[in-house]
């Protein structure tokens, strides 16, 4: 299916109330945010997109692709089912290289050239993670950054899923403005769970999420996208000291003032 757009059309939220937000449309090429406290709904709304609900989950929302109900088989076969969710818990289950799990699954997706769509996968999920991944390293004995970073390249370019959920993906120290970034460099509907000012900032538009009902849609305009530039220079020196923490400096008083100077001349 050429998928065009999605739209998901509004159930009733945890008291059986109906929701404020009677829906929205998605469209390849859009990255929006869902937002909102703890426990509000976030992830019961991806979970609906995911399974292409049609008023049989819990919040009697319905999921439509190209206006048309979605065939039950693509939400139960693999091959067809056109979503990739990167959730907060991931697990593998076999130890493989991480260089042989990727040519396994470009194989498997019928890859034309698989050294190079193995090496366009590696090299994007390395400008997410500070820790670099390598073929020969173990899928098990990946971080949950070099994890996360793998798994959205992996969707990104091998299963070049046209519609990619990603669960706070900033709990995992992804490097975030890189991955929005490189995310829009590519026609697919990106839809991001978070609590990160920055990741909601530059997104297209956010879902607010309130009681598990969708409340409201907040379209991004020019003061919020100033917004997030100016954060962008807070978050540039948060990922600077991680990086000299982990790599076993000492922050003296000389060194932090170099790097804030450094750091704000960039930007």
């Amino acid at each position: 299916m050429d998928i065009k757009k999605i739209t998901i059309i509004g159930g009733c939220g945890k008291d059986g109330q109906r929701e404020d937000l009677e829906g929205f449309e998605l469209k390849m090429g859009d990255i929006i945010s869902i937002v909102g406290p703890t426990g509000c709904g976030k992830t019961t709304l991806i979970n609906d997109i995911e399974m292409f609900a049609n008023q049989n989950t819990p919040s009697g929302r319905t999921v439509l692709i190209n206006d048309e109900t979605v065939p039950e088989d693509y939400s139960f076969d693999p091959s067809k089912h056109p979503i990739a969710l990167i959730s907060q818990h991931t697990n593998f289950l076999s130890d493989l290289p991480v260089g042989e799990f990727l040519q396994i699954h470009a194989t498997v997706r019928g890859a034309e050239n698989i050294e190079k769509v193995i090496e366009e996968t590696l090299d994007f999920a390395n400008q997410l993670t500070g820790e670099s991944i390598n073929r020969e390293t173990g899928m098990t004995e990946l971080s949950g950054g070099q994890t996360r970073s793998l798994l959205i390249a992996d969707a990104v370019i091998i299963g070049n899923s046209p519609i990619i959920l990603l669960d706070e993906i900033e709990n995992a120290g992804i490097h975030r403005t890189k991955a929005l970034e490189l995310l829009k460099r590519y026609d697919k509907i990106f839809i991001f769970v978070t609590h990160d000012s920055r990741i909601a900032l530059l997104s297209d538009f956010r879902i607010v999420m309130k009681n598990g009902c969708m409340k409201k849609i907040i379209h991004t305009g020019e003061e919020e996208k100033r917004a997030a530039q100016e954060l962008k220079k807070i978050d540039d020196i948060m990922l600077e000291f991680r990086k000299l923490i982990r790599g076993g400096e000492q922050i003296s008083e000389e060194i932090f003032n170099e790097h804030i100077k450094n750091i704000q001349h960039l930007n």
